[in-house]
């Protein structure tokens, strides 16, 4: 446990930030899971808005340090794979 003024706040700090980034996590997420959930609805005009949306909310989170800047392109490129696959399918 913190016993020094400037750990304690630290810690403080630390909870607050613990939850912004959980949060913006799982924002980040649930934008993922809409584009899934309108590809398997087979639904192309729908998944490519929710494909941008969910792009935007991918280059933020990496300019916020949420997530690394890999982990961003491969989910884009396996997004983007599964959405140009249902617009050849139909």
């Amino acid at each position: 446990m913190a016993n020094s003024p400037q750990a304690k706040k630290r810690a403080r700090q630390a909870e607050k930030h613990r939850a912004l980034n959980a949060s913006q996590r799982s924002n980040l997420r649930t934008y993922i899971k809409g584009v899934i959930a309108a590809i398997s609805n087979n639904d192309l005009e729908a998944s490519k808005q929710a494909y941008q949306k969910t792009v935007s909310t991918i280059d933020s989170a990496v300019s916020k340090g949420l997530i690394h800047k890999n982990k961003a392109a491969r989910s884009k490129s396996r997004l983007n794979a599964k959405v140009r696959t249902l617009a050849t399918a139909k």
